[in-house]
């Protein structure tokens, strides 16, 4: 289908709106032309770079371990990732790491453990995306929600404490709030979703010329397996994150946005 095969020329109309912003932001003083350029410049050029490397890992005569080596990268630099957005969290790298492959591994163990999907490079390597894309923004939340629930609650959570709770229990209350918000995002747009806006999956199928009803079907299927998958990443790292706040003698620990 044509549309499927739009081109440079195509990549470059797109940019009209976004010239367009740049423009408005310039003349009004906005302030965010440079950042808006460069978030297009950039994710332009990690596409193609990422483009051209795929076409050796998804190629139909490659190694299927070359896919499951690209998503293994795939975990560490979001891992990494989570630990650039969440300084603030200690250890927050380990934990996202396990929380992030755990949910990627489980996730993939359905997708093709129950043959939803062919065990194929083509399939292992953009699901994988879809899945730790989202997982990662709800484990950011998730972790800095924990420390400034933690920090905010700092006097009731060590009345609890000293009440003889252990570190975990005491913390459960606001351990549980962090995740609301980290969740709801995602829960909201799983409900909403194809009343407001169709999302990209079955957008990109029904572009490339695919039938609607076989659209939505392989789209409910990703979308629940990124709601799963994101609910178990945020629960891994909630519970990992509250563990490192804790000492072994069950005390809070002194955190990044408190005052020293």
């Amino acid at each position: 289908m044509p549309t499927a095969d739009v081109g440079f020329v195509g990549v470059a109309a797109s940019l009209v709106l976004v010239a367009v912003a740049v423009v408005l932001s310039l003349r009004q003083g906005l302030g965010f032309e440079r950042t808006l350029a460069w978030a297009a410049l950039r994710a332009f050029v990690q596409l193609v770079a990422v483009g051209s490397a795929l076409t050796l890992v998804l190629d139909d005569d490659a190694p299927v371990v070359y896919a499951l080596l690209w998503v293994a990268g795939m975990v560490v630099v979001a891992a990494a990732t989570v630990r650039a957005r969440a300084p603030e969290v200690p250890g927050v790298f380990l934990v996202a790491l396990l929380a992030l492959g755990g949910a990627a591994t489980a996730s993939h163990l359905v997708l093709f453990g129950l043959g939803v999907f062919p065990f194929r490079p083509v399939a292992i390597v953009p699901l994988a995306g879809m899945l730790l894309g989202n997982s990662m923004a709800s484990t950011v939340s998730a972790a800095r929600r924990l420390v400034v629930e933690l920090a905010d609650h700092r006097l009731e959570v060590e009345a609890r404490l000293a009440l003889g709770q252990p570190g975990t229990v005491a913390a459960r209350p606001y351990v549980r709030a962090a995740l609301r918000t980290a969740l709801t995002t995602q829960i909201e747009s799983t409900k909403t979703v194809g009343l407001i806006a169709l999302p990209g999956t079955m957008t990109g199928l029904i572009l490339a010329g695919v039938d609607p009803v076989d659209a939505v079907l392989v789209q409910v299927i990703v979308m629940y397996l990124i709601l799963g998958s994101t609910a178990v990443a945020t629960a891994v790292v909630g519970i990992g994150v509250t563990r490192r706040l804790f000492t072994p003698d069950h005390r809070l620990v002194r955190l990044a946005r408190e005052p020293g």
